[in-house]
């Protein structure tokens, strides 16, 4: 199974095949900030990219599907445990059916080269070298214990809420601990339909462009799971929606992850809980632009306040604030208020405001206010056009 269709999932995440388990982890968790479609809005290559973190997370994050994923080269709920009853029926070793696939095309492709003929591909050939491939123990191995999957939950923000800190109560829908079993899965009695297989036995497995049949890993061929809690039909856990409360940080901006242990799915067969993840979007303001850490805002002054300074009120996040506007300002000019942004969560330090005035030309409907005008003019006669000509 070396065909195009792999998928290198060692390579999509960027670590080496032999990477720990925690490497793995912390690698999926940047990638997965980096590219997540809240934090990239409206980019379909970001979006894809993470659809492909996902999957590889999901599978070289859980060290029973990363051991087949390593053996075999793919990985898929229906191979995902080894055992199968095999041996008679067209099964071969590890529960693979092959009695209703035509291997015709293989065998005659392959007759030249003193391949069996067609009639002895069915039993032989490509069948034994699929049974082969696939071929596992035989003895029976039990449901384990699997960790529970992280969850994450995008939320909207006002802006006011971002910069001061909020709390908010979420409806989190998560996998909860099955109260009967305490999340074991067997309490020693019940026999239930096996949910894995839907009681058939069997489960269907695609590889590339080819589809198998395989003895249900879960019930080992036989449909039913005896033995298991029939709440929970020996699964652990149970779909509940649970209200969570979470406190967001001042500070928080768009793209902001906020973690909450153990408030992901609850673990299969007694695994430990998975973690819930809180990714914030934060709303806009009508004279506040918030850039990282810093703020951002345009002030109007008047003609006289440009030509002569002074003092004005300017807003902040904190109230207002004077800043002094020396003489002979002009539009566009910028000044920092030091340490009147946003605090930072991380390193506690807050960032600058910057202030941008913008020069209001008022009109002038009466004839003493355009006399002024004409004798400003006529005493400061400088030209500011004048070095555009040079």
């Amino acid at each position: 199974m070396t065909g195009t269709d792999q998928k290198d999932y060692y390579k999509t995440l960027g670590v080496k095949k032999g990477a720990s388990s925690d490497e793995v982890r912390k690698t999926y968790r940047r990638l997965a900030r980096k590219y997540h479609p809240d934090v990239n809005p409206g980019d379909n290559s970001a979006e894809e990219k993470f659809k492909s973190i996902q999957e590889a997370y999901g599978v070289l994050g859980d060290q029973k599907k990363r051991d087949m994923y390593d053996q075999y080269g793919f990985y898929s709920e229906a191979g995902a445990y080894p055992g199968g009853q095999g041996g008679g029926g067209g099964h071969g070793p590890g529960g693979f059916d092959f009695s209703g696939f035509d291997f015709s095309d293989f065998a005659q492709a392959g007759g030249a080269a003193g391949r069996p003929p067609r009639g002895q591909a069915r039993g032989g050939g490509f069948s034994d070298l699929f049974s082969q491939f696939f071929r596992q123990d035989q003895e029976h191995i039990p449901a384990q214990a699997q960790a529970g999957e992280d969850l994450e939950y995008s939320v909207d923000i006002d802006f006011w809420d971002a910069i001061k800190g909020t709390t908010l109560r979420l409806n989190v829908a998560r996998h909860e601990p099955c109260g009967q079993c305490r999340g074991a899965g067997n309490i020693g009695q019940g026999t239930v339909s096996c949910q894995e297989c839907q009681g058939s036995g069997q489960v269907n497995q695609t590889v590339g462009s080819m589809r198998f049949n395989l003895t249900c890993p879960r019930c080992q061929g036989s449909g039913q799971l005896r033995d298991v809690c029939p709440t929970c039909a020996g699964q652990g856990r149970l779909h509940r929606t649970e209200v969570v409360e979470v406190r967001i940080p001042p500070g928080a901006q768009s793209g902001s992850r906020l973690r909450v242990p153990g408030k992901g799915n609850a673990g299969q067969r007694g695994g430990a809980g998975g973690d819930l993840y809180i990714i914030t979007r934060v709303g806009t303001h009508p004279v506040f632009e918030r850039k990282g850490d810093d703020i951002h805002m345009q002030v109007p002054i008047t003609i006289p306040e440009a030509i002569l300074g002074g003092s004005i009120d300017v807003p902040t996040v904190d109230g207002k604030a004077r800043l002094k506007i020396p003489p002979a300002t002009s539009s566009g000019k910028r000044f920092r208020l030091r340490e009147k942004g946003v605090l930072n969560p991380r390193t506690s330090h807050r960032g600058d405001q910057f202030v941008e005035v913008k020069i209001i030309v008022p009109e002038v409907p009466d004839e003493a206010s355009k006399a002024m005008m004409k004798e400003f003019a006529s005493l400061n006669p400088q030209d500011p056009r004048a070095t555009l000509f040079d």
